[in-house]
């Protein structure tokens, strides 16, 4: 047996499939493209597909919807357009451009690694995959598209939606989840990538797996241009693929959010430097729901003074990966105090300016409303 047929069986064991199911995907390749090149997606940085623009959106694109990034990553080139802006950027100033997007160790990681091409690239993004893994926030996935689409290296790009593709066209039964499966799939890719357009073959099946091979609901195999290679779609199993190990369930945890205005400013605190929202500003806040006697006590273990009673906010629920905030909140107008260090006294002028994770955000649309210009 040849070292190719030996690679093929080594990667359909992992798979949990016959090796002979993955011989006819070799005409994933002409199918995919030929489909691609009059179905692909009109997206920003595909206009421009250089390195620092890839990487930006694909960061971007982590735990987010397309739609959602869109005016992220016009207003975030338009502030900081090259690698040695972005390595320069005020931390403060860069948190407030990712607002809204969560996930901000990505912009953390983004700025470090900035500072690393700058310092160790001439300021240039690496074309070579593993030199690409040397830099923060970037792993494989990430590293294959940046090399793939902006330098047209033949490296894999396998994230969710390609998991996705090709289980259901392997009618694979293997745990999606499982590193040694990743690795098979990055394998089996790389067997496929055509080395004249490694980075249009990569955007296609992150295309089709967005568009046709649906994640959720029932997959638009009628407009599949692989439909006819899919064992899952033969096996009339495509709908229950890929198989995914249950989730351990989230952590709620309640919290009661405080919007203290004194003379027409509000009150914000900075959280930790480590851990959930780190270094973010946040509305005060204290664990549990509190009623309204155990708020006013909490004021005063703050060391302010309400001029009047509480005003109740709420409910407003936020998701993270691992817990979930369920929240309630009570808006108080307090005496002449100064603030407590790591907290600040913000104008409406200057709560714009002040990067607010999106967690707080029903309770900021409310501040929005009573504080004047």
């Amino acid at each position: 047996m040849n070292s190719a047929s030996c690679n093929e069986e080594r990667i359909a064991a992992r798979l949990n499939v016959p090796a002979d199911r993955l011989q006819p995907l070799g005409a994933v390749p002409a199918l995919l493209l030929a489909w691609y090149d009059g179905h692909a997606r009109v997206l920003p940085w595909r206009s421009e597909p250089t390195a620092y623009r890839v990487w930006v959106s694909e960061i971007m694109l982590q735990q987010t919807r397309v739609e959602a990034v869109l005016p992220y990553f016009e207003r975030f080139l338009a502030a900081l357009p090259t690698v040695q802006a972005l390595a320069g950027v005020e931390e403060a100033r860069l948190l407030k451009l990712w607002e809204g997007l969560g996930y901000y160790s990505r912009a953390r990681n983004l700025k470090r690694a900035a500072q690393v091409v700058v310092e160790r690239f001439g300021g240039e993004l690496p074309g070579a995959p593993e030199r690409l893994l040397e830099l923060p926030g970037i792993g494989p996935y990430t590293a294959g598209a940046i090399a793939s689409i902006a330098y047209g290296v033949p490296a894999p790009a396998v994230d969710g939606n390609v998991l996705r593709v090709f289980a259901r066209l392997a009618a694979s039964g293997a745990d999606v989840g499982e590193p040694a499966l990743r690795r098979a799939m990055e394998a089996l890719v790389l067997r496929l990538i055509p080395v004249d357009r490694p980075g249009d073959f990569n955007q296609a099946l992150m295309d089709l797996g967005a568009t046709i091979c649906l994640p959720h609901g029932t997959p638009r195999c009628q407009d599949c241009p692989l439909a006819s290679l899919c064992h899952g779609r033969a096996l009339g199993v495509a709908q229950e693929l890929p198989v995914k190990a249950a989730k351990t369930p989230r952590r709620v945890e309640a919290l009661t959010v405080y919007l203290i205005v004194n003379h027409n400013r509000l009150l914000l605190r900075q959280r930790d430097s480590k851990g959930l929202l780190a270094g973010l500003m946040e509305f005060p806040n204290a664990p549990g729901w509190q009623s309204e006697e155990e708020a006013a006590a909490q004021l005063a273990h703050w060391n302010f003074v309400p001029l009047n009673g509480p005003k109740a906010l709420g409910p407003a629920k936020h998701v993270f990966t691992h817990v979930e905030w369920h929240m309630r909140g009570y808006q108080f107008t307090v005496g002449d105090a100064p603030a407590p260090e790591g907290w600040l006294w913000a104008d409406r002028q200057r709560l714009e300016e002040l990067a607010v994770p999106s967690a707080f955000a029903a309770f900021l649309s409310q501040a929005r409303t009573f504080l004047s210009d």
